[in-house]
Parts: C-alpha cells; sequence; structure tokens
C-alpha cells in the first residue's frame, strides 16, 4: 500500500464497512506506522481491496474510527484491522492472498475482530474465537455477531 491508494482504500472500507465507517485520516496513520504490512489488490486504475495490519497487544482491541497515536509499548500480537474486497473482487482467491502475505511477513499470533457474519471465513483461516466479559464488552461497538479471533502463527524454521 502507498499514500496514493489512500481514496481507494477509503472507498473500498465504505462498500464493505457501511456499519463501521473511518475517516481517511484512520488509513493513514495505520499505513504510517506499519505500512510494510498493509497491501493492496490493485491495478492501475482503482483499489479493489486492501490488508491493514499493525503490532498490537493481544486482547487489546483499538476502537474504531480513532487515531491510534503511536503504537503501544507491549506488542505481542499483530492486529489485522482490515481484510476488504470489493464484490467484483470477491471469489478469486484474493483474500487468501493477501493472508498469505501478512501470515509470512509476521511470527507472532495475530488477532481480528470477525464482523458482518465473517467468523466461518476466519475459522477456515485457522483463527480460533477467544471470548470474555471484558473482550463482550469491547466488541459491543461492532455489533452483535463480531467476535474476536487468534491465529498462532508458527513460521518454519
Amino acid at each position: 500500500m502507498r499514500a496514493a491508494d489512500l481514496d481507494g482504500v477509503v472507498a473500498v472500507a465504505r462498500v464493505a464497512f457501511p456499519d463501521h465507517p473511518e475517516r481517511r485520516a484512520c488509513f493513514a496513520e495505520r499505513l504510517a506506522l506499519a505500512p510494510d504490512t498493509c497491501f493492496v489488490l490493485a491495478d492501475t486504475e482503482h483499489v479493489a481491496g486492501y490488508l491493514i495490519a499493525y503490532p498490537w497487544p493481544i486482547e487489546a482491541i483499538p476502537p474504531l474510527d480513532t487515531l491510534l497515536g503511536g503504537l503501544p509499548e507491549r506488542r505481542d500480537a499483530w492486529y489485522l484491522h482490515d481484510l476488504a474486497l470489493l464484490p467484483e473482487a470477491r471469489g478469486g482467491g484474493h483474500a487468501r492472498a493477501g493472508l498469505a502475505l501478512l501470515f509470512t511477513s509476521v511470527d507472532a499470533p495475530i488477532a481480528l475482530v470477525s464482523v458482518n457474519a465473517s467468523a466461518a471465513f476466519w475459522q477456515a483461516q485457522g483463527f480460533v474465537a477467544r471470548d470474555s466479559p471484558a473482550l463482550r464488552a469491547k466488541l459491543a461497538s461492532y455489533g452483535p455477531q463480531a467476535r474476536y479471533m487468534v491465529r498462532t502463527v508458527t513460521k518454519p524454521v
């Protein structure tokens, strides 16, 4: 992902997550904080999808549409902020390809919040739901189907 892709990223996010809008500044900040783990699916004319991840504490959920102000000192996991594709880009293996890039880039657990009834997809990618009263409280703004999920990444030695 490059700064020139951000308008396209925002456009994809509006389609993919209409109930969870985020400002362009949030995407720009995350790109600046972790450029090596922000990817786009794009041709020369438009962005059709993106993946954004950054180091973050396990079981901490960054608030939606909020600037982080930097990365926290404790970074024992990676937070998969978004994986989004336009409808016309779905079904072609692009989500799995983006995840493969992330999985080969990091060697720590990866956490995410599953929204829009996507938990089965994430389970198929090796993510496992975690539940606790504290996590349920943090997930309230994400909707009733939201699940906090973690994938333990192991790289071959």
